[in-house]
């Protein structure tokens, strides 16, 4: 075995790099297909005619061959394609899973032979060793049982190796749906969703599609968790200008073979799951100002996504995306790269006793932040709509009454949403996250959203005798439903007052719910 690497101009044959491998075990395997690859291609780039009577020869490498072309006077050597497939299975034998499934990618053979059933058996029985009860000392016992060489060679090529993947998918579901189970009595919703999301390995990245369909990826940079939403920031240098950006796509990107021992890696294998597409051909001009301050503009667009531009330019500073929890790990995991996962219908259970069915016993959870700042969170519960209520196709839930100053409702802090990049930081004032969950009579989730609204200045002046200062309204709407409220601003103690809050629930969705006909 050589203690060194040769010289430059001179490779060692392809037999000293594979007896080096066999003698220093699995820890050396990648390392010294790495130097071989290395030093190959530093042949063949220092490989010229060094004058009259030099042997010369060439020398193609690439990811997918490794084959040396000798001159007519050499002496033939070892092309790694054309190694025998049992000395390659045993190189094979000593790489990890992550470092199988990259070089099956290299071409049709290799992918063969690293689907080998003899080494993803090892690598099956070693994560998932089979058990068997015994009866010993008069006590029950489980002990390990080795698996039979019959049970690789009566197998189909490639059954381990997809078994396992399958088997670390299900163990990972199976510990994610156990932290989503516990659920917060208020809200219906999952009350550990970090913990489920870090023990799965969930993260969410963004592809952005210029008009040449050429894709920008950026990968996740930050995290806010809300009681009822999680907010993700994308910022960096590296944005292509929004001119020749036509969509957006949001992902939920899940490893294949999630390590909990360590930190997903963005180059081992993932998938994706796509969870909604936005359009920014027209960004500027179809989507909604949510506000601006001296260096960026934001514009929203449904659902939960805030877009920061550079003023004076097309230049995107940074993403935000703000995610509700209901049915969030399923729809961040559960769909495809090309097709959103789907929510399952609600199955009405009619109800012939009511005459007002699927019109009271309404919940709401309202939260209102920045992501870092709280500046309101309450539960409104109880709420109704008579039939005589119901207007231009909606319900109209009352939450807050504007004569009703008993349940008129401060805001905390100065209401803003904040934002930052890699260079600069500030605050958007009069902005702020909203979010909804509106529970049915069951107290199962009915109408749930998270997205950035802003608060506009009215022309009328606040005629209530409490409250004297200036009107400002924050509407939000989607196909499902719309929130109307009005605030007032308090000069002298600085704050803003919610003195109504108005839910409009639209019919078509009452109806698909409760299987009524309003």
């Amino acid at each position: 075995m050589p203690s060194a690497l040769p010289a430059p101009g001179r490779s060692p044959p392809l037999r000293c790099w594979l007896s080096a491998a066999c003698w220093q075990g699995a820890a050396c395997v990648p390392g010294l297909l790495r130097s071989l690859f290395r030093y190959r291609q530093r042949d063949r780039n220092m490989s010229q005619s060094v004058g009259a009577g030099s042997r010369k020869y060439s020398e193609t490498v690439n990811a997918v061959s490794l084959c040396r072309t000798p001159s007519i006077n050499s002496k033939p050597t070892v092309c790694i394609e054309n190694m025998p497939s049992e000395m390659l299975i045993k190189v094979f034998s000593y790489l990890d899973v992550v470092s199988l499934l990259h070089v099956a990618c290299v071409n049709k053979r290799f992918y063969q032979l690293a689907s080998d059933n003899g080494i993803w058996l090892k690598i099956y029985s070693s994560c998932f060793p089979a058990k068997r009860r015994i009866w010993k000392n008069e006590f029950l016992q489980t002990e390990s049982v080795p698996l039979s060489c019959t049970v690789v060679e009566d197998r189909k090529p490639g059954y381990w190796k997809e078994k396992y993947i399958l088997k670390q998918i299900a163990t990972v579901k199976t510990r994610v749906m156990q932290l989503v189970k516990p659920v917060d009595p208020c809200t219906d919703l999952p009350c550990k969703n970090q913990k489920a999301i870090k023990a799965s390995g969930l993260s969410w990245i963004i592809v952005l599609k210029d008009k040449n369909e050429k894709e920008h990826v950026m990968e996740m940079a930050h995290l806010s968790f809300k009681d009822m939403s999680v907010s993700i920031y994308w910022y960096g240098t590296s944005w292509p200008c929004l001119d020749v950006l036509s969509t957006l796509k949001l992902f939920g990107v899940l490893p294949l073979l999630p390590d909990r021992s360590t930190a997903p890696s963005k180059n081992g294998p993932r998938r994706r799951s796509l969870i909604a597409e936005y359009y920014l051909s027209h960004l500027t001009e179809s989507s909604v100002a949510v506000g601006s301050d001296k260096l960026v503009q934001l514009f929203s667009l449904n659902p939960g996504l805030l877009v920061g531009l550079w003023k004076g330019s097309n230049e995107i500073a940074f993403v935000t995306v703000s995610l509700h929890y209901h049915q969030l790990l399923e729809r961040s995991a559960l769909g495809s790269a090309t097709v959103q996962y789907v929510l399952p219908t609600n199955k009405p259970v009619l109800d012939d006793v009511d005459p007002e069915y699927g019109l009271h016993d309404y919940d709401l959870h309202l939260d209102m932040h920045s992501g870092k700042h709280t500046y309101m969170c309450g539960t409104f519960k109880n709420l109704f709509c008579r039939k005589g209520d119901i207007e231009n196709g909606y319900l109209k839930l009352t939450v807050v009454n504007l004569k009703d100053n008993a349940k008129h409702i401060p805001l905390v802090g100065t209401v803003g949403l904040s934002w930052e990049t890699t260079a600069f930081k500030g605050i958007v004032k009069d902005c702020y996250m909203m979010d909804v969950t509106v529970l049915d009579e069951t107290h199962k989730p009915f109408w749930c959203f998270s997205a950035p609204v802003c608060m506009k200045l009215s022309s009328q002046v606040s005629n209530l005798y409490d409250y004297m200062g200036h009107i400002y309204t924050t509407d939000y709407a989607d196909s499902e439903g719309k929130v109307c409220a009005e605030l007032v601003w308090l000069e002298e103690t600085k704050e803003y007052f919610i003195v109504s809050l108005v839910l409009y629930i639209s019919t078509e969705k009452v109806n698909n719910w409760y299987g009524t006909n309003y």
